[in-house]
């Protein structure tokens, strides 16, 4: 039976399109292909128009390289599993129509394709591989499951190693691979240069701004006008500063601190971004294109043009800029007992980097004191407050992950010279308390004027995810308590705080993490499960996130009145689908960013094979066991090189046991590994374990 044609139709729609005679209804359809919040009708054999039934939905194809997939759904949380088997041969990235396994018993939701609707994959990034009349791209999309073929005379010049563009022009039928024309070279895969270009072009992060872009900066000025700093709060002579990593260039936060001896008087001022990136403007069509900087090792994409980030929009010290101000009053028990929310004018007395601010607060010997000794007293008022606030969000319970995070340097010449954990120290916290502070206190007043807005959400676990971590972590002889299938934060943090100062503190950390749903952008304020809190936006970073320059619009219409009638109904139209948008560009630039440090992990240990370092075991499949070093590499000892024993795997209890032997590798051992071999095609580092040296008996 030949499946039935799909067509997308608004539901409001769907009454008029019923009455519509039959010669005009195909005209219709390509009308309605381009409006919004689309719902799928299906065109039966006698040219009838009517909803698909319950269990056949449309979605988005997740290949994977082991053949099965999955399909997300538009509004759904879950994905639908697909077999290899049912997959049609579907390519990663395809719109498929699926028919549910109702069937199906358990907790994964199973369907099979039966129909692509169509192809919006054209073009792949991968590393060319050259054989003998013939070559094939080996995809960096590891959600690609086949290799792209390619005809001698379409490699155009590439060789074994190229890092290229494919322009696919068959995507195959499971009898033969998909093939395409080589159509550009980007480099090589030994230069150190090319890792980023190559990233860069797969997630298709735009790089240069367009000439509209371009043509409107040259309106906008290098300084404050006068004109502009009319009808603002002037806080230039309050006590200010920022402070930062010491390469950061976009500073778009900036700290005030006083105490009267009954309240503390907390400003967080934001550089107002949005009087500079108008809405609708090419600005901003720009940024909410880009919805955020993302940071690549040492190159930053910037969502806005350096002329702003890097100037007039940065809270440069000893410049008068402009700002959008939280400023807050806490009582000594650190409640917000009064707020207020005003456009501003500031001008920064310090321009403070966390080393400083740390060795200053920790009294290191050499600690800068002489140059910055009119601040002191701030900051040591700072680490008050934030030791106050830290510990009122512990007792709501407030999940805190300390992980260290990977710090990779590089030479001029882009090629990582050392790998290091990078730790918070006391001078990142307090700044990211006051940070969460300001974004609650927004969040809290727009939720409560009943206002469109976008907030910050965080949802509780998923139970079988929370279920799997609490199994796991029982190997650790460590519990979760769980109420009527809900979990509270606390319970999470308490399992921190158990874990905390243990060799696989690191370890149990990052799986809880991963048990964790992601954050997310929303119209609806529905919690942050990781902060413990009701109320939570992104208020702070409008330089480098979208979501921040699009609430400050609002709040600055709010200010000023304006925030009724008509311009309350676009907001609220407009909103959903921007704080959906936010969302995906957020998580293709964190996909970047990690695509990027996993290669300059590569190329840094492949200088270091044959060596030997100290690891812990972070993890197991039935074929490998994952051990990360000290510098937060990690790398997988194949278990069919292990030539000692014939290794069995016993998931339930996360151990790999010898059947001879019994020796075990548990979750959490630290092990002595040598690095064996690095593939930047493969994204790999393979390791093999030291055998310890028996001690020789003494006489």
């Amino acid at each position: 039976m030949k499946e039935p044609e799909y067509s997308p139709c608004r539901y409001k729609e769907l009454v008029y399109l019923l009455a519509v005679k039959d010669e005009d209804k195909e005209e219709f359809f390509t009308c309605l292909t381009e409006l919004e919040n689309e719902v799928r009708l299906i065109k039966t054999k006698n040219n009838r128009y009517m909803l698909p039934p319950s269990n056949v939905k449309v979605g988005s194809y997740i290949g994977n390289k082991r053949g099965f997939g999955f399909v997300s759904v538009e509004g759904e949380e879950e994905d639908y599993f697909i077999h290899d088997r049912n997959s049609l041969n579907a390519f990663h990235g395809d719109t498929v129509v699926i028919r549910i396994d109702s069937k199906k018993k358990g907790p994964r939701k199973e369907a099979e394709i039966v129909r692509i609707i169509s192809h919006n994959i054209t073009e792949v990034i991968g590393v060319y591989q050259a054989e003998d009349g013939y070559g094939f791209v080996i995809p960096n999309n590891k959600k690609i499951a086949e290799d792209i073929f390619v005809p001698q005379k379409a490699a155009n010049h590439a060789v074994t190693g190229s890092i290229v563009v494919v322009s696919i022009r068959d995507y195959g039928n499971g009898k033969k691979s998909p093939a395409g024309t080589v159509t550009e070279i980007l480099g090589h895969i030994d230069d150190p240069s090319s890792d980023i270009m190559q990233v860069v072009r797969t997630y298709n992060l735009p790089v240069d701004f367009p000439d509209d872009v371009e043509a409107q900066l040259k309106s906008i000025p290098d300084h404050v006008t006068e004109e502009e700093k009319t009808g603002r709060k002037d806080m230039r002579d309050w006590p200010t500063v920022t402070i930062d990593g010491e390469t950061a260039k976009d500073l778009d936060d900036a700290i005030s601190l006083t105490f009267d001896g009954t309240l503390y008087h907390l400003g967080v001022h934001i550089a107002d971004v949005s009087h500079y990136v108008t809405e609708g403007s090419a600005l901003d069509k720009e940024a909410l294109k880009r919805g955020t900087s993302c940071y690549l090792v040492d190159c930053v994409i910037p969502m806005l043009p350096h002329q702003l980030s890097n100037g007039i929009c940065s809270l440069n010290h000893n410049e008068d800029r402009l700002c959008l101000s939280c400023l807050m009053d806490l009582d000594r028990s650190g409640k917000v007992v009064s707020h207020e929310i005003v456009e501003g004018l500031i001008n920064v007395n310090e321009r403070m980097n966390y080393t400083d601010v740390a060795a200053i607060l920790e009294e290191k010997e050499d600690a800068p004191v002489e140059r910055y000794q009119e601040l002191i007293p701030m900051f040591r008022l700072m680490a008050e407050l934030s030791k106050i606030i830290r510990k009122n969000r512990e007792k709501r319970g407030s999940i805190d992950f300390d992980i260290a995070e990977t710090e990779i340097v590089v030479n001029e010449e882009h090629k990582p010279i050392a790998i290091k954990a990078h730790d918070r120290n006391v001078a990142t916290k307090l700044i990211e308390d006051f940070m969460l502070m300001a974004n609650e206190t927004i969040a809290e007043e727009f939720y409560w004027q009943e206002l469109p807005f976008e907030y910050r959400v965080h949802e509780t676990p998923d139970q079988e995810k929370v279920e799997r971590l609490r199994m796991f972590i029982r190997n650790f002889n460590l519990y979760f308590k769980v109420a009527r299938d809900k979990i509270h934060p606390k319970e999470f943090q308490k399992l921190l705080r158990d874990i905390e100062g243990q060799p696989y503190e690191a370890l149990i950390s990052k799986m809880t993490l991963r048990s964790m749903q992601q954050a997310r952008y929303s119209t609806e304020c529905t919690g942050h499960f990781g902060l413990a809190c009701k109320y939570y936006c992104h208020f702070t970073s409008p330089i480098r996130r979208y979501p921040d320059l699009q609430i400050h619009r609002i709040i600055k219409e709010y200010l000023h009145g304006d925030l009724e009638g008509d311009r309350k109904k676009h907001f609220a139209a407009i909103l959903p689908k921007v704080a959906e948008d936010n969302s995906v560009k957020e998580r293709r630039a964190e996909d970047a960013e990690r695509d990027v440090d996993k290669l300059k992990e590569i190329e840094y240990m492949s200088e270091h094979i044959g060596e030997t370092f100290e690891g812990v075991i972070s993890g197991f499949t039935s074929m490998n066991i994952f051990v990360e070093l000290e510098n937060t590499v990690e790398g997988a000892v194949s278990v069919a090189h292990m030539n000692d024993d014939y290794y069995n795997y016993y998931e339930d209890q996360y151990m790999m046991v010898g059947e001879r032997t019994r020796k075990k590798y548990q979750l959490g051992d630290r092990v002595k590994i040598k690095v064996v071999d690095c593939d930047k095609v493969e994204r790999t580092i393979s390791f093999s374990f030291v055998k310890e040296e028996k001690k020789k008996k003494e006489n």
